[in-house]
């Protein structure tokens, strides 16, 4: 895991691939809650025996199921420190060139394309982070994560534990 504590670190790393992630299993319970929150319960994702004869050969993950594991990923990846706050801003280019089929496993690795300065101590980040799906060729998703982080400005107290550690 690469660790930040500033906007300078942050600069210092554009261009730089950073990963791979450990691999995270997608389980068929994992794929059927998203169902069930996002109201979304295409056979091709909840009704393995309909699916087993589908072009997948089974059931597969939501592609925005995959992308909504980004943030949990990109934890995996990269810490800042010294951050007041952090949001998603936004997405870019976003594609899914393969499924996840449940029950395999996922890992992500990310570059760092940009980092705008913007008021204060506060940047916008975007990384193309790319979802690998162990044993398939062709990445499950590539999309490009828009973020800004508001770093402690000098005279604040520094922050004493990293953005969004669980």
């Amino acid at each position: 895991m690469e660790t930040y504590g500033s906007v300078a670190d942050l600069e210092a790393a554009v261009g730089v691939q950073i990963g791979p992630t450990d691999w995270f299993p997608v389980e068929q319970s994992r794929i059927d809650g998203f169902a069930d929150d996002t109201e979304d319960h295409q056979w091709i994702h909840v009704d393995p025996e309909r699916a087993a004869a589908g072009p997948f050969g089974g059931t597969v993950a939501h592609g925005f199921l995959t992308l909504s594991l980004l943030p949990h990923l990109m934890h995996r990846l990269r810490k800042l420190e010294n951050v007041r706050m952090g949001v998603n801003y936004g997405l870019d280019k976003v594609r899914f060139p393969a499924v996840v089929r449940a029950g395999s496993r996922i890992r992500a690795r990310a570059v760092l394309l940009d980092v705008q300065r913007l008021d204060g101590d506060s940047v916008q980040v975007v990384n193309r982070i790319t979802v690998e799906v162990e044993g398939v060729a062709k990445p499950a998703c590539v999309a490009e994560l828009v973020a800004r982080y508001h770093f402690v400005e000098a005279g604040e107290p520094a922050a004493t534990t990293a953005l969004l550690e669980r």
